[in-house]
């Protein structure tokens, strides 16, 4: 069997789609004939987690973890235990002047990310491990992007094949934006970029709109390599959608924050549903920002239509799925959101549900759902068309989607793309 080192921040317990994306390849991975060897942290900075995830890990799986120093430790001296990165500083309507001096610090004196610290101690622990196994191929995956910068160091010291494998953008990205780079920092950021497009074996993205900004960068083949969902994780004789009786419910899960503003479909609920507090529920399971949850409190009829559970596990949230009559997606709305797929919505398709979402139209998660028969997709300024998507959803109980098109999403025919690209790396 082939073993192949995967270099990754985010391992359960942490949570989220990057998290899952690489669980599930390395779950998958054996099956083609492949060992996967995780290297990780010993002692990351998550800012969400979700234990239930190791159960998901196989014990045969081996796991390396090497001690991380990251600067958020330090500022959080300062700052106080709740801060757990940059994120929590942008989401702050009123940031002091310390916060804003965080932000530039991590904007243009931590290239690429905060986890730069970890690179060059990591690439001497890996180099030595490379020389006591038998490794067929490295694959990196950011962000954060240091990740990649440690695939490069091996691929000089070892020169085995590698593959980086990019889950969003790294100049182009829209973070970056929000940081105040200095036109130094921007170019060493494109610099660092340029190093890892050009050595590294393979390269392969989330989406079609990132493949083809990459390709015009790297002028390389990018291969495409989406997030999916595990069969495994829908439970047993999962429900049929059921006619919308009494109230009915629609679930989103997720992050809520700055940049995924369901704003547009509380209001378009409201004035459908605001003379008849019997009709509609909308549960939004996961972390919720300041900003909505106090739009939501302050509301008597919004309070009493949504429901915020907060932050459940990935096994959980399959649960307020199958309760569900319709799954709310709210895609960006930045520099990046034509490329923008979240990982939920191959498992949103995978239960049935009717999909209504707020995003471009024209977007790649747009046409996979629109490819799929899956749902349907409206500009966030469209109350029109969200009203009518609303309406039509109360008056409809049939499953959507083609099953034969969702397939190609399940994550074991996503790790034989990835197995096929890993074979070609070598070959090549």
């Amino acid at each position: 069997m082939k073993r192949v080192l995967i270099i990754t921040y985010y391992w359960p317990p942490s949570a989220g789609s990057g998290v899952q994306r690489w669980v599930k390849f390395t779950k998958y991975l054996p099956e083609f004939g492949w060992q996967p060897v995780i290297f990780t942290p010993e002692n990351p900075d998550f800012g969400l987690l979700d234990p239930s995830l190791e159960k998901e890990v196989s014990p045969s799986t081996e796991v390396l973890k090497f001690p991380i120093w990251e600067p958020y430790q330090l500022f959080r001296h300062f700052k106080g235990k709740n801060l757990k990165d940059t994120s929590v500083i942008l989401e702050r309507k009123d940031p002091s002047l310390l916060d804003r001096l965080a932000v530039w610090m991590r904007g243009n004196l931590l290239i690429p990310d905060p986890r730069i610290f970890w690179v060059r101690p990591s690439v001497k622990f890996l180099a030595d491990i490379c020389e006591q196994n038998n490794f067929s191929a490295i694959i990196t995956t950011g962000p954060p992007h240091s990740m990649h910068l440690i695939g490069r160091g091996l691929k000089r010291k070892t020169g085995l094949p590698w593959l980086a494998d990019f889950r969003d953008p790294w100049s182009s990205w829209e973070f970056l934006d929000t940081l105040n780079l200095t036109s130094i920092a921007r170019r060493y950021h494109q610099k660092l970029e340029r190093t890892v497009f050009r050595e590294a074996d393979a390269l392969c993205t989330i989406s079609p709109t990132f493949k083809a900004e990459m390709e015009t960068l790297s002028g390389k083949n990018v291969q495409l390599l989406t997030n999916g969902f595990d069969p495994d994780d829908l439970p047993k004789n999962f429900a049929p959608v059921s006619p919308a009786k009494k109230v009915l419910e629609i679930v989103y899960s997720g992050v809520i924050d700055s940049i995924r503003d369901p704003v547009p479909f509380l209001m378009g609920m409201k004035k459908i549903y605001g003379q008849d507090r019997g009709k509609i529920r909308l549960t939004l399971v996961g972390k919720v920002n300041q900003y909505v949850m106090k739009l939501i409190r302050e509301d008597p009829w919004l309070n009493a239509h949504v429901y915020l559970p907060g932050y459940v596990s990935h096994k959980e949230v399959f649960e307020f799925y199958e309760r569900a009559h319709a799954l709310l997606l709210i895609l960006t709305d930045t520099k990046n959101a034509k490329g923008n797929i979240p990982g939920k919505l191959f498992e949103y398709m995978a239960t049935g549900r009717p999909i209504i979402a707020l995003g471009d139209p024209q977007g790649d998660a747009a046409q996979i759902i629109y490819q799929a028969g899956a749902g349907e997709v409206f500009r966030h300024d469209d109350e029109a068309g969200l009203i009518r998507g609303l309406s039509e959803i109360a008056e409809s109980s049939s499953e959507k989607g083609s099953n034969e098109y969702i397939q190609a999403y399940s994550r074991k025919n996503l790790t034989r793309d990835l197995v096929n690209l890993l074979e070609k790396a070598i070959e090549g």
